[in-house]
């Protein structure tokens, strides 16, 4: 593995799903905003030569046609889809949360159909009202969930970026009202923005773990981490349990700098866990952050203490 170095350069967001085929998928946001790749290789390693394939392009007017931010790729019920945010061409910050359905087998090569945006569950008038992103699929003991971010507070002129969690109905729609999982509590979650985005959920036999991302995207941006015990009900508050520290942030000697926005796969062995991230190689960046394309997919093995909690040890990879 590349540890410490790019996988992928210039992709943020990275998301790897390895599918029954045997081959990883990888998509992740382009520094331009203006569409959705994808690329496979039979290894991990491979995905840093593999062609990128445009699988879909923002529209020149409306809804989906700016900010193309943060894609995942998932198989459900047989079929592949893409979970993206976008913005509007003429207002390219009303992001919202939109689903494309894969027509074949064959996601670099068959046709994609638009969904339309994310819909929520009857009797929630809040979620996707403003400014929401990140949304990723997991399924745990038969129940398949929604998480998300999306800001609050337009009307105090203070925003602030939460995480929320639904039941899913199928897979564009939302069958409960919005659980807030999470705000940026902590001072960790507050340097230049309050902001929580990004989860990504890795589940073991007695856990349920969820990764997200925290503060400005410089070198400030960090990951934390929640936790829920498997079986216990993820759509109540007080099942889950927030890291009080980062659980990954820069380390300027080793020039990972800004680590987040990351993803968990298995490795070709079947069971050393991956966690695939974006870093910055420098700390200083000229202009708005955002519009640096200098974020570079990485990949790291997760390592697991004595409880079974994942350690995320940019040291160890070295």
């Amino acid at each position: 593995m590349k540890y410490n170095k790019p996988l992928v350069p210039q992709r943020a967001d990275p998301h790897v799903y390895r599918h029954t085929d045997g081959y990883y998928y990888f998509t992740g946001s382009v520094p331009e905003y203006d569409r959705i790749e994808l690329r496979r290789s039979k290894t991990v390693n491979g995905l840093s030569t593999a062609e990128p394939v445009d699988v879909w392009h923002k529209h020149d007017h409306g809804p989906m046609g700016n900010h193309i931010w943060a894609p995942e790729l998932h198989y459900l019920d047989g079929k592949f889809y893409i979970y993206f945010g976008a913005g509007e061409a003429e207002n390219k910050w009303a992001l919202r949360p939109y689903v494309l359905e894969c027509t074949g087998q064959d996601p670099l090569r068959d046709e994609w159909r638009e969904l339309g945006m994310m819909q929520r569950a009857d009797g929630d008038p809040a979620s996707f009202t403003g400014f929401s992103l990140d949304g990723t699929v997991f399924e745990v003991d038969g129940k398949r969930y929604y998480c998300w971010a999306e800001k609050v507070g337009f009307g105090n002129g203070h925003l602030t970026s939460n995480l929320y969690i639904a039941e899913m109905a199928s897979p564009c729609r939302l069958a409960t009202p919005a659980m807030e999982l999470t705000t940026p509590d902590y001072d960790w979650e507050r340097v230049g923005f309050w902001v929580d985005e990004g989860p990504y959920a890795l589940i073991t036999d007695k856990k349920i773990f969820l990764t997200f991302s925290s503060s400005a995207t410089g070198a400030c941006y960090c990951m934390g981490m929640m936790q829920a015990d498997r079986g216990s009900d993820l759509l109540d508050r007080n099942s889950w349990k927030k890291s009080r520290q980062p659980v990954m942030q820069t380390d300027a000697e080793l020039g990972i700098f800004g680590p987040g926005h990351n993803c968990f796969t298995i490795a070709e062995d079947g069971k050393t866990v991956l966690c695939i991230y974006h870093a910055r190689p420098y700390e200083k960046i000229v202009g708005d952050p955002l519009y640096d394309p200098n974020r570079h997919a990485h990949v790291m093995e997760v390592a697991f203490d004595g409880d079974g909690t994942p350690v995320f040890d940019l040291r160890a990879q070295e």
